[in-house]
């Protein structure tokens, strides 16, 4: 681990209502209350539901009801899902969004996209770019100009990681074809909204923590380089697949149907992960996870 003298002002937790919460997302909640406690960093709660089409507020409500019952720890942020419809949704920070969206279009770093899903997996290249469509052409995303010269400089616990922009994210999008800001620019906005110094998430987030970087030095945004990011090795499933919220065997909300504790769920998480037995709570858990694990990339 880092040295312990290093202090950290706020941490998130920004789940996406998508789903309901499975093992893998708890693992990362677990790391985030952990390390915020070593660093003396505040945990915000923030869910991610601007997309609108998925989020439901079935999901929403399995967020609280599954820190609750696993005691995970937040300090900042909803304490209920209406208060986070009143307060703390996205949709309160869209003029954020689109303030930032409209730089990046007054700075010419934008361009727009028509491609379809279809064209772009058979294609498996935009050549919008050439065409230089208006920007408001009806149905068109937004995708951000990049190239592969940058070098960008990712702040870790240990040190600085330069690195380029890896090729499945060049000219990644911004805005979505329906008009909403797209993830990897919400996350950004968010993140200096809060200011927020110390991200937690899984290793296969490595491609958008460097998205993000190239997209806020693109806004003049020198306040993100100063954030610190921990990519920790993810729970894996049978047969090595990642988790995913569609995989209800693993949900907490499935465990707790079945009559699973709070003690046994996180035993159960010990032994998926090779931890070995006697786990019954998140501290418990990030310990072992730390003392297993090289936890600093």
């Amino acid at each position: 681990m880092a040295e312990s003298h290093r202090q950290y002002t706020r941490t998130r937790i920004a789940p996406t209502p998508s789903g309901y919460l499975h093992l893998g997302n708890i693992l990362s909640f677990a790391l985030s209350a952990s390390l915020a406690g070593k660093y003396g960093a505040k945990v915000l709660l923030r869910i991610d539901d601007l997309d609108r089409q998925r989020a439901d507020i079935r999901y929403i409500e399995d967020i609280f009801e599954t820190l609750n019952f696993l005691d995970i720890p937040w300090h900042e942020g909803p304490r209920d899902a209406a208060g986070h419809e009143e307060k703390y949704s996205q949709l309160h920070r869209m003029p954020y969004y689109r303030q930032a969206l409209q730089q990046l279009a007054q700075n010419n770093c934008v361009f727009a996209c028509t491609c379809s899903r279809t064209q772009l997996k058979s294609a498996a290249l935009c050549l919008c770019a050439a065409k230089k469509l208006p920007l408001d052409t009806e149905g068109a995303s937004w995708r951000l100009q990049t190239d592969n010269e940058l070098i960008l400089n990712i702040k870790t616990l240990t040190g600085n990681a330069p690195l380029h922009l890896p090729t499945a994210m060049q000219n990644f999008v911004v805005k979505k074809r329906d008009g909403f800001p797209a993830y990897q620019l919400t996350s950004v906005v968010d993140d200096l909204h809060y200011s927020t110094d110390l991200v937690i998430r899984g290793e296969d987030l490595w491609a958008s923590t460097l998205a993000q970087h190239y997209l806020a030095a693109k806004l003049g945004t020198a306040a993100f380089n100063q954030i610190a990011f921990y990519h920790h090795p993810l729970l894996m499933g049978p047969g090595g697949v990642k988790l995913s919220k569609s995989a209800g065997d693993t949900s907490v909300q499935y465990l707790r149907r079945q009559g699973k504790t709070a003690g046994e769920i996180y035993s159960m998480l010990s032994g998926m992960l090779n931890l070995g037995s006697g786990v019954t709570n998140w501290q418990q858990l990030a310990i072992r996870f730390y003392n297993t694990y090289e936890c600093d990339r």
